[in-house]
This record gives structure tokens, C-alpha cells and sequence, in this order.
């Protein structure tokens, strides 16, 4: 059975809307009582890794990113908010500021770093100048499935937040009103994202993941404009044998293969997209399903798990190693 333990922001009140309580998080996570045990492995995109540990325990992170908000994207956080000036800006860049001196801190309590992507451990490297081993994230391939012909329709599917770029998707599609795009997905974009959609454009919302997958494996191709960490949606598009359109930055240079299983596009522009969904059209007969579903296999949940097993028991091996070493 699973033993769930929270921190007393879980007894705050709203403490669904947990993001407002960014300051205090630091502190919740060095509330938490770990002494009981030899191995800590934490999940982290923000302040997980911040656990305080003891010199005979092992502390492996795996992380999804530094901090974005407080590190390389600050400043495209705070202009999403409208808080690039004034008081209440201020007030952010200072708590950032102070959070950036904790990050850095707590840091070196972890023994090793497992990062999900190339990408992101260039970050790690760039944060806190740290190695990490690269092991990519992995799906269940056996939720997916694929249609003998597809549909002549595009897809982009994602929540609606500002660094997923899916009203500048919308942007790009409304001026290309002979082809259709699909939108699935809810969240503070939502109106942007209406705004920008043409007569062509059919926003569907929140939807569960079986009309989700249903959608992927019928559309004509996946349009992803984030530059992400790792980027699990155009994975999930693969194995759905559904090509990708998608800009070429991030975790997205590891998973999609172009000119195989799709196209990159190099700016976060509308025009950029436009020329890309040309692209495509002009070599969809490339894009083979056995090759979709080939690449997407190099991100299966078994390997994923065999890989974090393998260098989980590498990491206490090697401090095995050096305690006995210390000690004689």
C-alpha cells in the first residue's frame, strides 16, 4: 500500500490554486521528514529536489527542468502576466531572485541528476553546473492505436498556456483557411485561442484521453509549437502513426526524426508554420506509419523503467563503494 505524506500547504486554504503559494514551497519541502530512508528518489520540475537529506543517504533527481520561471524564461513569465513593470513586478523579481539563491543551494544535496532530455541537461549543466545522465520519459504504447487512411484535418492538442504558443497555431491556420485544424485542451488561453480561430478552426476543449487518441490516429498530422523540456504529446502522436509538425527546438529535436517522421519548423512565427504544413504536404508520402511507430518505441514505458532501474542500482553500487572505502 501506498503511504502518501503532504506538506501543510495541502492545509491551507485554496490550496488547489497551490501555485500561489510559490514562496513558501521551499519550505514546505524541507518540512518533509525522510530519515527512514536509504534511497530518495524525487520528481522534480521546481523545488522537489529541495528535500534535505543525510550523508548516508543516496538523493537521486530526476528532473524535468530548473525552474523556467525563475531561470532562462523569466522574463517571457512575467510579460505573459502582464508584470514586466511596476510594484507588483518588482515584488515577483525579488522573490524570484531569492528563489534562484535556494535553487542553487539545495542543489548540491542531490547525489545524481537524471535529466528527461539532452536538452534539459544542457539546462542542468547551465543552472547548476551539474552532469546528469539522460533517460528519456516513456508512454504506454499499447494505448495507442492507428487508422488504415487519415482524415484531412490537422491536430493540436495541449493546455492552453502561454508557453505552449497555441493561439500563434490558430494565428497560422486561420490564414490558411482551405485546410482544418483541430483544438483540444482548456486553460488561461482559452479566449486568445477563440479570438484567433477562423471558420476553419474547431476548438473542442478539455477532452478525455479516449477522444484524445481517437483524434490523434485520424488526424493528418500534429502541430506543436512549444519549445518543451522533453514534449511527450508528439511521442504520443507517433504512436498513434501520426506525423509531427513542430518547432525545432527542445526535446523535440530527440523525439521527432525529420523527413521521417516530420517536419521542423525553425521560428515561433505564423509564417514559419505555414511554410512547414507546405513542407509537409509536399513529402507526406514519407511519413510511413512502421516508421512512426519504430521511432515512438525508443520511448516505451519498459524502457524507460529497465533504464531507471538500471542506473538506480549503478548510483547505490557506486556509493556502496565509497562508504566502504571511507571507512577502512
Amino acid at each position: 500500500m501506498e503511504n502518501v505524506s503532504t506538506s501543510f500547504i495541502q492545509r491551507l486554504p485554496f490550496s488547489k490554486g497551490y501555485r500561489k503559494y510559490l514562496p513558501l514551497m521551499p519550505l514546505a519541502m524541507e518540512s518533509l521528514d525522510f530519515r527512514g530512508y536509504d534511497l530518495i528518489i524525487s520528481s522534480s520540475s521546481a523545488v522537489a529536489k529541495g528535500l534535505i537529506s543525510g550523508p548516508d543517504q543516496t538523493h537521486i533527481c530526476y528532473c524535468h527542468s530548473p525552474m523556467r520561471y525563475i531561470w532562462d524564461m523569466q522574463e517571457e513569465y512575467l510579460d505573459s502576466l502582464g508584470l514586466q513593470k511596476g510594484i507588483r513586478g518588482a515584488i515577483i523579481r525579488w522573490v524570484f531572485s531569492r528563489m534562484r539563491d535556494w535553487d542553487c543551494r539545495n542543489s548540491l544535496g542531490v547525489d545524481y541528476f537524471i535529466a528527461n532530455s539532452n536538452f534539459i541537461a544542457r539546462r542542468i549543466f547551465k543552472t547548476y553546473r551539474r552532469e546528469a545522465h539522460v533517460i528519456h520519459p516513456g508512454i504506454e504504447l499499447n494505448g495507442f492505436s492507428t487508422v488504415p487512411s487519415k482524415e484531412d484535418f490537422y491536430l493540436t492538442c495541449s493546455r492552453l498556456v502561454p508557453y505552449k504558443r497555441i493561439p500563434l497555431i490558430v494565428e497560422a491556420f486561420s490564414d490558411m483557411p482551405d485546410k482544418k485544424l483541430v483544438v483540444i485542451g482548456d486553460g488561461p488561453d482559452m479566449q486568445k485561442v477563440r479570438m484567433a480561430a477562423a471558420k476553419n478552426i474547431e476548438v473542442l476543449g478539455y477532452q478525455p484521453d479516449h477522444v484524445v487518441r481517437e483524434t490523434m490516429s485520424r488526424a493528418r498530422a500534429f502541430v506543436y509549437a512549444a519549445e518543451e523540456d522533453f514534449g511527450i504529446v508528439p511521442v504520443e502522436a507517433q504512436a498513434s502513426g501520426t506525423p509531427v509538425i513542430c518547432y525545432a527546438k527542445g526535446g523535440a529535436l530527440e523525439t521527432v526524426v525529420p523527413g521521417k517522421t516530420g517536419v521542423y519548423f525553425h521560428e515561433q512565427t505564423s509564417s514559419a508554420i505555414c511554410r512547414a504544413v507546405g513542407e509537409f504536404e509536399s513529402q507526406e508520402h514519407c511519413f510511413e506509419q512502421g516508421r512512426l511507430l519504430e521511432n515512438a518505441s525508443r520511448f516505451s514505458a519498459a524502457k524507460f523503467q529497465n533504464e531507471l532501474s538500471a542506473y538506480v542500482s549503478k548510483c547505490l553500487a557506486s556509493d556502496r563503494s565509497s562508504n566502504t572505502a571511507s571507512s577502512s
